[in-house]
């Protein structure tokens, strides 16, 4: 090999070099930028409102399987079989556990200082829990207006929860 071709390897080898360090560099700066992020208050606020959602809506799911097994059975009446009831008794039991995760996110809510979500929430759980108390298997002078009005409340109560949860995580994230 001539001393030019020497050369140009080399220098070849040099700048394939450097390109890696500047990669490698690159990345890392990259990613402790990205741990720096993650580790912030701002983003553990917003993943605790991203928990309290989840939360609720799992509540919300357990209740909208519970309110229809409830209505199917007053409209059914004596009629309705056995096995549904074994499957409402179920429905019901998993409504209560779950709203152990509703008093979890009221919690976080208060940690974090949202009085006002907090209060919202818990006005929504008071309205499930006031519906399980008026309808009920069983209970024959209540009527479908009646349990539609219910069932609307609710439903009102957790729209506006989400309303504020929403604006909330809309602030936190603008601030990130």
């Amino acid at each position: 090999m001539d001393m030019e071709t020497l050369l140009q390897l080399s220098e070849t080898s040099l700048k394939m070099g450097f390109g890696a360090l500047i990669a490698v560099l690159s990345s890392w700066l990259v990613m402790r930028r990205q741990q720096a992020q993650q580790l912030s208050p701002g983003n553990r606020r917003l993943e605790i409102l991203e928990e309290v959602s989840a939360n609720v809506g799992s509540v919300s799911h357990i209740f909208a399987k519970y309110s229809t097994l409830v209505v199917e059975a007053l409209q059914i009446g004596e009629q309705w079989p056995a096995a549904r009831k074994l499957e409402l008794d179920a429905v019901n039991a998993e409504l209560v556990a779950e709203f152990k995760k509703l008093a979890e996110a009221e919690a976080k809510l208060l940690m974090l200082g949202e009085k006002n979500l907090e209060r919202s929430l818990r006005l929504y759980g008071a309205r499930i829990a006031l519906f399980r108390k008026q309808v009920y298997v069983g209970r024959p002078d209540i009527t479908q207006e009646q349990i539609a009005e219910l069932k609307q409340s609710i439903l009102q109560v957790r729209e506006q929860f989400y309303d504020m949860l929403s604006r909330k995580y809309d602030r936190l994230l603008a601030s990130v």
